[in-house]
């Protein structure tokens, strides 16, 4: 079993570049050739119409799982369609074993729609510490990584988030309505106030790039699931930005938050966003 800490890293300094083989082989060979080429029986519904999964989903995971299993002997795999054919295998994210998390497709519907707006997701983590993440938006070509202590990259060149300008409205992308319960939405009322500009979320993986290359303020989510917020709350915090939940804790990867949280370009912006939010639960 791998050693935490120093034997992450030497893996990580020695294996990264595999990773990032990996995710671009998974795209290429599952992802890519289906998109505005999927059949009608290649996309199924989970929970409900807007719960989209295809086959690009299951067969990347399917890649992923064994491509970085291998590369990491005694890690395990936390991926969204093995959870939802399992639900017990999330359990494996609080355990003691370094975990890799997977979002094979995250922004199905627009994959689905014909959109370039999705990315794979992968992030590693050890005892709910994220190690390293890998953001790919194969239909843009864009790579973004992010190991820690050692900074946030897009395509190789260095992500700093900044601070938003004085005085202009906080541009924040918000959990979608259509994946929204009634109590989520309301825990996001708090947002709509003066000075604040909300929009709906797409992709959450891209929000989060969006955040760490400063092109968005902040975001507000009201679900956990790790494998839509490990990746980009990795890229953020190593761009110079920081995340909170509305009581002002870190988002733990583990769960058990008080939600909705934030990720934010800088300290400020996140203690101003989750303020807003626990004043509108």
């Amino acid at each position: 079993m791998i050693e935490y800490n120093e034997t992450i890293e030497e893996f990580l300094a020695q294996h990264s570049a595999d990773v990032e083989e990996a995710v671009r082989k998974a795209a290429a060979a599952e992802i890519m050739p289906r998109f505005r080429q999927l059949a009608e029986h290649e996309i199924d519904q989970k929970s409900g119409p807007h719960d989209l999964v295809t086959d690009a989903d299951r067969l990347a995971e399917r890649f992923l799982t064994g491509a970085l299993g291998a590369l990491l002997p005694g890690s395990v795999v936390v991926g969204e369609e093995a959870v939802h054919a399992d639900p017990a295998s999330y359990e494996a994210i609080r355990g003691d074993a370094p975990v890799w998390i997977i979002d094979p497709v995250d922004g199905t519907r627009q994959f689905v729609n014909g959109d370039t707006g999705f990315c794979t997701l992968v992030a590693l983590a050890r005892h709910g510490v994220l190690l390293a993440s890998w953001t790919y938006a194969p239909a843009r070509d864009q790579l973004a990584t992010a190991v820690r202590g050692q900074g946030a990259h897009l395509d190789g060149v260095r992500l700093r988030s900044g601070a938003p300008e004085p005085g202009r409205d906080l541009e924040i992308a918000t959990s979608h309505p259509d994946y929204t319960t009634d109590d989520q939405k309301r825990g996001l009322l708090g947002l709509w106030t003066d000075g604040i500009a909300p929009r709906s979320c797409g992709s959450a993986g891209l929000e989060y790039l969006a955040v760490a290359r400063g092109e968005l303020d902040a975001t507000a989510f009201s679900w956990e699931a790790a494998w839509d917020h490990a990746a980009g709350i990795l890229l953020v915090e190593e761009a110079g930005g920081a995340h909170l939940t509305r009581t002002g804790e870190p988002f733990r990867i583990t769960g058990g938050n008080a939600l909705p949280f934030t990720a934010a370009r800088d300290a400020a912006t996140a203690r101003r966003v989750a303020g807003l939010l626990a004043g509108g639960v």
